[in-house]
C-alpha cells in the first residue's frame, strides 16, 4: 500500500512542471450556464408612455429626485405593464441590494445585459427609458420593486435614472 501511494505522489510531483508551463488564459466571461442559453434581441420599446417630467429641467424618463422620491413608480401592483406568467422564472438575484452595492455594467444591451455574473434583461416597456446607458461601464444599484411581483429595479448612479428588470440567472 506504501508502495502505491509512494507511486502515485511521485507521478504527481513529476507532472506539477507540465502544469506550471501553461498558465491559465483570462477571457472574456462566456454566456451564463443557467438561463436563457439564446438571445432573441431587444425587446421593441413601448411607444404609450406618460410625460415623467414631474418638473422642469427634469428627464422625461422614470427618475429619483433627491435619492428619494421614485418618479414614475406609482402605477400599482396591478400594472399590465410588469405582469410576468411566471415571475422568478430564472431564480431570485442574491447578489446584493440598495446603495451598498453598485454593479459595474459589463456588456450586452436591454435585451441581456450582466454584471458580476448575473444576468438581466429590462422589461419591454422599459426599453426607451435606457437609451442613454452605457451598457459596459455604467454603475447601477439593484432594489427589489416590492410592487411588482418579479422585478427588479435598475438604477443607473450616473444619469440618475431608473427601469425595471428580469434576473436571468447566474
Amino acid at each position: 500500500m506504501k508502495a502505491h501511494l509512494s507511486v502515485l505522489a511521485l507521478a504527481l510531483a513529476a507532472s506539477l512542471p507540465v502544469m506550471a508551463q501553461h498558465p491559465a488564459q483570462h477571457a472574456a466571461p462566456s454566456p451564463p450556464a443557467h438561463g436563457p442559453t439564446e438571445f432573441h434581441g431587444t425587446p421593441a420599446p413601448a411607444q404609450d408612455h406618460r410625460n415623467y417630467s414631474d418638473k422642469a429641467g427634469h428627464v422625461n424618463v422614470p427618475h429619483v429626485d433627491n435619492g428619494k422620491n421614485w418618479v414614475g413608480h406609482d402605477t400599482g401592483r396591478d400594472d399590465p405593464h410588469y405582469h410576468l406568467e411566471h415571475p422568478y422564472e430564472h431564480g431570485r438575484f442574491t447578489g446584493g441590494f440598495g446603495p451598498d452595492h453598485r454593479w459595474r455594467l459589463g456588456g450586452g444591451g436591454p435585451g441581456r445585459f450582466w454584471f458580476g455574473g448575473f444576468y438581466f434583461s429590462v422589461a419591454p416597456y422599459d426599453v426607451a427609458f435606457c437609451d442613454g446607458w452605457l451598457w459596459n461601464s455604467d454603475d447601477i444599484i439593484i432594489y427589489d420593486d416590492p410592487d411588482h411581483i418579479g422585478w427588479y429595479l435598475a438604477y443607473n448612479v450616473r444619469l440618475g435614472t431608473y427601469a425595471h428588470v428580469e434576473y436571468l440567472g447566474a
